[in-house]
């Protein structure tokens, strides 16, 4: 009689043990399932018929052709595409250090007054205001005719200022200085949290040890800082190899494809030219490009970036 009782016991633990599981198994899908499917659907979905895409010839239309790498060897021999890889680095190397750069004194001079969350939400504001918007009040701004800019040039110092977004020389420093303007407020607020995690007692020891403001800062906040300025560094980065929209807005891609970018070209040869194929094999060739850069962030930060553990 006893062993039949503990043969019952250990055939229903179990059957109780492979119940838990898939009551959890099928909780977790519950929850998991809809992000699951909207990950599928709108962005590996996306991405892998893309792939497919850039193998092919396609007007959107018709049906399609396989091609193979015809596509990626046309975008690399073609001047727009060079045009466009070009004038997206000029913006990167005129965004990434200036923004960042001056995110991070602004992110200093607010860090320890008082209203530094007035001074946030004012700063972060333009984050949050439609991009759209930003470019149209910015396209009043640096117009060469009648621009609120070259107006005050002109009466203030005496100048005779460009049309910043007709001049082939200036259009990209104008369309980076709205990018810098509009991201400032985002790049200051992740440098401020970085700057409230750094222990306040290791500054101080600096100080009582004779260190001046600029030495705690070169030896103790910078290095701290360092995780924070690496995640601004590729965060920016990505947007800037994405810019579009202030671009489109602004001047179109002109004058002259002098504002021609990378994503407007996908968009140029998608939705003008219907031109999907070489659509595609761009957007693949920018995707490749970007893991490639981000790739070498990441294996150059283990020399500069410090922990604070």
């Amino acid at each position: 009689m006893a062993g039949s009782t503990i043969r019952s016991v250990s055939a229903t633990r179990p059957r109780s043990a492979v119940s838990r599981r898939q009551r959890d198994w099928l909780w977790a899908v519950l929850f998991v399932g809809p992000q699951l499917l909207g990950l599928l659907a709108f962005a590996l979905f996306p991405l892998a018929f893309g792939f497919a895409l850039s193998l092919m010839e396609w007007d959107g239309l018709g049906t399609r052709e396989w091609v193979g790498l015809a596509n990626f060897r046309g975008q690399l021999g073609d001047p727009e595409f060079r045009t466009a890889f070009r004038n997206t680095l000029y913006y990167t190397l005129l965004t990434v250090p200036t923004g960042l750069g001056l995110a991070l004194l602004v992110a200093l001079g607010v860090n320890k007054v008082r209203g530094r969350t007035l001074y946030r939400a004012l700063y972060f504001a333009p984050v949050i205001t439609s991009s759209v918007a930003v470019s149209v009040v910015w396209q009043y701004l640096l117009n060469g005719d009648f621009g609120i800019l070259n107006a005050y040039l002109r009466a203030g110092f005496g100048l005779n200022p460009p049309n910043w977004l007709a001049d082939t020389r200036f259009v990209m420093p104008a369309i980076a200085l709205v990018g810098v303007w509009w991201s400032l407020g985002l790049n200051m607020v992740i440098y401020l949290a970085g700057l409230q995690n750094i222990p306040p007692t290791l500054q101080e020891a600096a100080r009582v040890d004779g260190a001046t403001r600029f030495q705690v800062f070169r030896d103790i906040t910078l290095p701290l800082l360092t995780p924070t300025i690496f995640f601004s560094v590729v965060v920016a980065i990505i947007f800037s190899f994405q810019a579009f929209d202030q671009i489109f807005v602004l001047t179109n891609g002109g004058p002259l494809d002098a504002s021609r970018t990378l994503v407007f070209h996908v968009y140029d040869l998608a939705f003008r030219d219907f031109a999907f194929g070489r659509s595609s094999a761009a957007a693949v060739l920018l995707f490749v490009t970007l893991l490639a850069v981000t790739l070498l962030q990441f294996v150059a930060q283990r020399r500069w970036v410090h922990d604070q553990a």
